[in-house]
């Protein structure tokens, strides 16, 4: 009798680990990473045959969390290579998580448990990863090198300003499906363990954007999710300059409002805000004020505008489209660009395939096609080749 129950007992066991480690990271994904029925708007034969003319970038994506291969074409979440080029983009920016409190929202979040650490436990991450922020990100900084080198030439990663150039003039001779470039950034500074001299294993990892804070108040900077949604701490102030003297790309998304003008005051460079929406059309404390889009604009920055609801107040590309007009109305078309969000878990009317969905809106809304080329991707693009190193 025991030693059956002892079997019984190995049996489960087994299969609670298969279900931990092969099921429950899909699963997980499947809830947090979808797209709306339904939410589509019609599409005209203009806005794809001026579409596929367009060089397109985003700012910001969290792939590289989740446990596929974004080689190979998937059924669940946002973005893959292959959606990528059927999407007709050319450069996509890759966040890294490496924290994210259980319950997080908008409006308060204490730096509480973590959701993270049981996704990259069950995702079969080294180790070294379970404990420590700095590990996480260099953790996926090399997933997508090796991406990259199993690729065959399909992604690139760009780490310099002569990247961006080398690559865009490759993708222009390239053949078909041409290359996708991709860029890091890294989503919140508490990724640094509290230390600015960990500034540059993660450069030299790859990493050439950085979040000053994610949905907590971290050592360097407040949350406009936080607790005390202060501003810089002297250690971040640090930061900021030696961001600067590394020509490394600070975001301010996520940013608490008082961080966001300290940081606008203390850098000497453009600024992002990797993705987000606006107050003009969507009020609340995840997005920008008028005043926030007029600070980051006239010190060169971008705006990088989001695909879910909480930014948009809305359940279709429409919606996209009306905060970009609010940002080129407020600062200029020269100061806006995508920022989706996809695999951000969030809820997607349309995944990176069906990006013509938003050249249409953009159409819809009255923009000609010289802006929509910009909007769609050559203000990131021209900020990347004036910004990175």
């Amino acid at each position: 009798m025991i030693r059956r129950m002892l079997t019984a007992l190995r049996v489960l066991l087994a299969l609670f680990l298969l279900g931990f480690f092969f099921v429950l990271p899909a699963q997980v994904e499947q809830r947090f990473n979808k797209v709306r029925k339904g939410a589509r708007i019609p599409v005209t034969q203009k806005a794809r045959d001026l579409h596929a003319t367009l060089l397109i970038a985003d700012l910001h994506t969290d792939s590289l969390l989740w446990d596929r291969n974004l080689l190979k074409r998937s059924s669940r979440g946002h973005v893959d290579l292959p959606r990528l080029r059927e999407g007709n983009v050319a450069i996509q920016g890759f966040g890294i998580v490496t924290k994210s409190p259980y319950g997080q929202n908008i409006h308060k979040n204490s730096d509480g448990f973590d959701q993270v650490t049981p996704l990259i436990i069950s995702g079969r991450w080294s180790p070294d990863t379970w404990t420590s922020l700095r590990q996480r990100a260099i953790y996926q900084a090399r997933k997508l090198e090796g991406l990259q080198d199993d690729s065959g030439g399909g992604l690139i990663v760009l780490r310099s300003s002569s990247d961006v150039r080398d690559f865009i003039a490759k993708r222009r001779t390239a053949g078909t499906p041409p290359p996708v470039g991709t860029f890091l950034g890294l989503e919140g500074a508490h990724a640094l363990e509290g230390k600015v001299e960990n500034l540059d294993r993660l450069f030299d990892a790859g990493v050439r954007l950085i979040g000053m804070a994610h949905f907590f108040d971290n050592e360097f900077s407040g949350s406009a999710h936080g607790v005390s949604k202060g501003g810089l701490t002297p250690q971040g102030r640090e930061l900021v300059r030696r961001m600067d003297e590394k020509r490394m790309i600070i975001d301010l998304a996520h940013a608490s409002p008082q961080a966001i003008r300290e940081i606008l005051a203390l850098t000497r460079r453009p600024v992002v805000v990797s993705h987000t929406g606006v107050r003009g059309t969507c009020d609340n404390q995840r997005n920008l004020s008028d005043e926030q889009i007029r600070g980051i604009a006239a010190g060169g920055g971008l705006i990088g505008i989001g695909y879910w609801e909480t930014a948009v107040c809305g359940k279709d590309a429409r919606a996209v489209a009306r905060a970009i007009r609010h940002v080129v109305r407020v600062a200029g078309i020269d100061h806006v660009a995508q920022g989706s969000d996809f695999d951000g878990a969030i809820m997607a009317s349309f995944d990176v395939s069906e990006l013509v969905q938003v050249t249409q809106a953009l159409l819809d809304e009255g923009f000609t096609e010289p802006e929509i080329r910009k909007i769609m991707g050559e203000n990131l693009v021209t900020f990347l080749e004036r910004n990175l190193p």
